[in-house]
């Protein structure tokens, strides 16, 4: 199949949420396991970052990975959805996934498709996987899909999980308080390994530390340790959000200047430099100089031209 052909395929085949809505919904990950059994596990190849949430977690995932890529390491990028081509979705170093690898991963699978019949996500999220595997990249931000527990990129073990925060969302699947949802979205917390908790909200909190602690897994909650203040928006066109950050009550960094403009973004930014502090200690040693480059370039180093309606709103 040539690549128009493979949409055609993966759209009218494939189940679909954002097509047909609730019936595409899977309650376990029998599918997601067959696909990376017959993949190899190629998520075993590659080092990860895990970041679920109701808001934010798009904006987090693309900061995060411009620092990594202003480190200079090879960084895979995996969100959802896409606003115009699939391709938005599976990223290296800001660039899609070429539309060959694309045509020439469905056609390989297409049989065993037909037998394990995934769904849309499910596929996308084993062509992600083995992408990065054969391009042999050196981390990868992947990004939650809906919930946690039961979303299909819940098979890796990263070096670091992160939660943005808790809204009412899909509550249909997850339930229908902050609690119940919450819990879905700690699923993605495994023993042992650290998670990053971005907002502290008296509903999630002991939902949160309760999962932790029984896989004893060292837990933060960014909002505790960063803060920022809002010093205006800079630039000729006004174009920059432009903060002071505060680490433990000290000047950390002085003048950050982020293009996705939303206040809100601030609590994002703490997510993501508590993530960067926990990948430190697991010898990335990030500085500043990183952080300040990639947050700045963060549209143009992740390919957010195409996504910057997304990065900038959305989420």
């Amino acid at each position: 199949m040539n690549y128009p052909q493979t949409l055609e395929y993966m759209y009218s085949q494939l189940p679909m949420y954002q097509r047909i809505g609730a019936a595409a919904y899977r309650a376990d990950l029998e599918n997601t396991i067959a696909i990376c059994n017959l993949l190899h596990h190629p998520y075993h190849n590659f080092k990860s970052v895990h970041i679920a949430g109701t808001n934010g977690k798009g904006s987090t995932a693309h900061m995060l990975a411009s620092i990594l890529q202003s480190k200079g390491l090879k960084v895979g990028l995996y969100t959802s959805p896409h606003l115009k081509d699939f391709r938005e979705r599976i990223r290296i170093n800001g660039k899609m996934i070429p539309k060959t690898k694309v045509a020439a991963f469905v056609t390989k699978y297409k049989k065993d498709f037909e037998r394990i019949r995934p769904s849309f996500f499910e596929m996308t999220v084993g062509l992600a996987f083995q992408y990065f595997a054969d391009e042999k990249i050196d981390i990868a931000v992947i990004e939650v899909g809906m919930g946690g527990r039961l979303d299909s990129t819940n098979v890796i073990t990263p070096l670091v999980s992160v939660i943005t925060n808790i809204g009412l969302d899909h509550t249909q699947f997850l339930g229908n308080t902050l609690a119940k949802i919450a819990a879905e979205k700690a699923g993605i917390i495994k023993p042992g390994i650290p998670v990053v908790i971005g907002e502290t909200q008296p509903e999630t909190r002991d939902v949160f530390r309760e999962k932790a602690d029984a896989g004893q897994s060292p837990i933060v909650f960014a909002d505790e340790g960063y803060t920022s203040v809002f010093k205006g928006y800079s630039g000729n066109l006004r174009q920059w959000l432009t903060l002071d950050i505060y680490r433990n009550g000290e000047l950390f960094i002085e003048n950050l200047r982020c293009p996705l403009r939303g206040l809100y973004q601030s609590r994002n930014i703490a997510a993501v430099l508590q993530t960067v502090a926990v990948l430190n200690q697991s010898g990335y040693a990030i500085d500043e100089k990183d952080i300040r480059n990639g947050i700045q370039k963060v549209l143009a180093q992740t390919d957010c031209s195409a996504a910057g309606k997304r990065c900038r709103v959305a989420l």
